[in-house]
């Protein structure tokens, strides 16, 4: 039993079963024993690799995909260049670094970093010198803003319900009869959607709030925004799952010291940005998007030059038996400006 286990442990003894979001909030976020708040996760050394950890690549094209959007709204200064949840900077680091060729762009922007670990902030600054951090999506200043989102909304907290023969009814966390984290069903409770005995849906209203809050930010001031993870259309089922040393683990076996996910369900999504006054782009595939934005080309150029891993990241980044279609993408940007590069709208 890991620390925070026991402390999970105790509380559901004293007051009861707890939500899988509060099990997820506290087991990544917890201030001295939470996933995010004690470690750097990222990379082999780490649990594991996200898209620009693979190769600079992934965090070029998106570098450059923001920055002709930023041109198509007409080259706003000043501006925000952020990216909620940003690991150790590395995705940062390299969109930084590809908007040099856009013309006015890098004096024109402010890094901005939506992040709640001090751990992590400590190794954002090490990486990127001084940047705005923030602690909410909703605290960015009233400024254009080109945001990225990798592999942040699969981490926020969701919830669980699965139908019986009462109703749905929540999935929990409690204590089973030895004393161990295990999941149970809470009371009946009236969610407005169809399903079948033993079926399980989710939901994640901290990344439905999140996705509003940049698309009403961009809907008043202007930019866009790339939200990339995995996932898929109006879901359903059991996506919950823990990562650990590049390996799957169970969800409640460690907590504090694995990852905790979810896959992301982009249709609330979009409907958030529809809501928030902004336009939405059809979501997609990674590889498919990457790959519309010149990847291949790119990655030759690099090859040429002396990369000797460069198409073996354009591999694992687009193909469709790596993290091409597994990955999906969704743009917001201001309605009547130009859709983000690689994007169609979507039609309501």
């Amino acid at each position: 039993m890991t620390a925070l286990a026991g402390i999970i442990a105790a509380r559901i003894r004293a007051t009861g079963p707890i939500t899988l979001a509060d099990y997820m909030q506290t087991c990544l976020l917890d201030s001295r024993h939470g996933y995010y708040a004690t470690r750097d996760p990222f990379g082999a050394a780490g649990d594991f690799t996200t898209a620009p950890e693979i190769h600079q690549l992934f965090g070029e094209l998106c570098g450059l995909a923001l920055g002709q959007a930023w041109m198509d709204q007409g080259s706003p200064a000043p501006c925000l260049l952020a990216e909620p949840g940003p690991g150790r900077g590395t995705l940062m680091a390299d969109m930084r670094r590809a908007i040099r060729v856009v013309p006015g762009m890098t004096e024109a922007a402010q890094i901005a970093l939506i992040e709640a670990s001090p751990h992590l902030r400590q190794l954002q600054r090490d990486r990127l010198g001084p940047v705005l951090h923030l602690d909410r999506i909703e605290d960015l200043p009233p400024k254009p803003l080109f945001l990225l989102a990798n592999e942040f909304l699969d981490a926020l907290p969701i919830r669980q319900f699965q139908m019986t023969g009462e109703g749905w009814r929540e999935r929990m966390v409690g204590l089973d009869a030895e004393g161990r984290l295990a999941i149970g069903l809470g009371p009946v409770v009236d969610l407005p959607r169809k399903g079948q005995p033993g079926e399980i849906v989710e939901d994640c209203p901290a990344a439905v709030a999140a996705t509003e809050a940049i698309a009403r930010h961009i809907a008043r001031h202007g930019g866009a925004a790339i939200l990339v993870d995995y996932g898929g259309w109006d879901g359903r089922g059991d996506t919950f799952q823990a990562l650990r040393r590049h390996a799957p683990d169970d969800p409640l076996a460690h907590p504090g010291e694995a990852d905790l996910t979810a896959h992301v369900d982009f249709a609330p999504l979009a409907a958030a940005a529809v809501r928030a006054g902004a336009a939405v782009s059809r979501m997609g595939r990674q590889g498919d998007w990457l790959l519309a934005l010149g990847a291949e080309a790119r990655a030759r150029r690099l090859a040429q030059a002396g990369d000797a891993g460069a198409m073996v990241a354009l591999r694992r980044l687009t193909h469709p038996e790596e993290m091409g279609h597994l990955f999906k993408t969704l743009a917001i940007w201001p309605k009547g400006a130009p859709p983000v590069p690689g994007f169609e709208a979507l039609i309501h």
